[in-house]
């Protein structure tokens, strides 16, 4: 029995073990045959010859047992090292995710204008005729309307070109009155693609109403002064005499230079400026296309290009380039 033992315990995999299982427990293994010896066992020692072997069985198949959980749990521990998978292997830097430069950029205006008390209007990416350009006044066949190069989606119906219809439709609900003090940002579509516009882009507008003779330009130019030093840092700001349709007398605004601290480079064509935001006095045409509410108010409008901010802050030189989508130029604002 100290051989079978030996055997069992030489087995070093569960394919070798098993062939012992057979040779010693198997119909024609080494204990079957040993049992078989009972016929030719007198009687008086059948008993004594049985309990022997029942015994050496149980020794065996103890030993076998043990043997056999050792080889499972080895080929078990095997198995995990050849197929599982290294927990490890994509655990590299974690890369964090931002925001996009132009949203950056427009959350960073919301929150200034919000933080001065503007509410925010928002309306539809298609408008009717008359808010987007006739209430403006920019009647049909106004040679102002060149300006912008419009998608028609018939004789009526237009993609918005800047969000000032937003403006229009809110001075026209019922449940608004002045004084009114609004923004209204959002997507703008108009016809235009080359390194500084894109066929769509976000405009946020801004306009300011209350009684006649309570807003002036001086008020207009105060918060486009703190505004643009909130978003440039210490920069110089000046206002130039410009048209447009809505707004009389109207501004254009420039900051010193970002690139060249205003001594004059190729991106400001060496003047030391650059052109940011149109603004103005609201023309009282505008006023009259509103309707009842409106007869003795005064106010102002201004409106800018965020992605023009966008470049600005972050130094990008194609416009084109924030909406193509390559990782390499949005991953360096992680």
């Amino acid at each position: 029995m100290e051989k079978l033992q030996e055997l069992i315990k030489s087995a070093d995999t569960l394919k070798a073990l098993e062939e012992v299982r057979i040779e010693i427990f198997g119909k024609k293994g080494v204990l079957a045959l040993e049992f078989a010896k009972m016929k030719s066992v007198p009687n008086e020692e059948k008993k004594a010859f049985a309990q022997n072997l029942n015994i050496q069985k149980a020794k065996l198949t103890d030993i076998y047992e043990t043997k056999r959980l050792v080889l499972e749990s080895f080929a078990l521990r095997q198995m995990m090292r050849e197929d599982g998978v290294d927990v490890t292997l994509f655990n590299g830097i974690n890369e964090s995710g931002a925001l996009h430069p132009v949203n950056e950029t427009m959350n960073k205006i919301i929150d200034y204008f919000v933080s001065m008390n503007f509410s925010l209007e928002e309306g539809s990416f298609i408008e009717d005729d008359f808010h987007n350009f006739e209430a403006l006044n920019l009647p049909k066949h106004h040679p102002a309307r060149d300006m912008q190069d419009t998608f028609y989606l018939n004789d009526d119906l237009v993609l918005r070109t800047h969000t000032s219809p937003v403006q229009i439709r809110t001075m026209m609900r019922e449940d608004v009155k002045p004084p009114i003090r609004m923004i209204s940002p959002g997507s703008v579509f108009r016809r235009d693609f080359d390194v500084t516009h894109t066929p769509m882009f976000h405009q946020i507008e801004g306009l300011v109403v209350d009684k006649a003779g309570e807003i002036s330009f001086a008020n207009l130019k105060f918060i486009l002064e703190d505004f643009l030093r909130y978003m440039f840092g210490d920069v110089k700001v000046r206002f130039r005499p410009s048209f447009f349709p809505f707004t009389e007398p109207s501004a254009e605004v420039d900051i010193s230079c970002v690139f060249c601290d205003g001594l004059g480079c190729r991106i400001c064509s060496k003047t030391g400026w650059l052109e940011v935001l149109g603004s103005g006095m609201v023309d009282p045409n505008v006023f009259k296309a509103v309707g009842e509410g409106y007869e003795d108010v005064s106010g102002y409008a201004f409106g800018l290009g965020v992605e023009r901010f966008a470049m600005l802050i972050h130094k990008i030189p194609d416009l084109r380039s924030l909406f193509e989508g390559d990782i390499r130029l949005l991953e360096q604002f992680r």
